[in-house]
């Protein structure tokens, strides 16, 4: 399994550790509290690149394919 792939996966199935949040799926954190963090800065370590990554996603409008990754595994 590559790399990247495990990344998704393992984004899909992160919940917020956290915070007001606690226990949402990061994907599913409402996106005005991505954008909040992102102007703050993400949190270092995995979670910070994880929550990189919503953001980006969230900006594409591509949550949905986290989504499935998550019904999948």
């Amino acid at each position: 399994m590559t790399e990247d792939r495990q990344f998704l996966i393992d984004l899909a199935k992160m919940q917020m550790p956290f915070g007001k949040y606690k226990g949402t799926f990061l994907i599913d954190l409402p996106e005005h509290y991505i954008v909040w963090y992102k102007t703050k800065g993400f949190p270092a370590g995995k979670l910070g690149k994880q929550m990189g990554l919503v953001y980006e996603l969230q900006l594409n409008g591509l949550e949905e394919m986290v989504r499935e990754i998550r019904k999948k595994f």
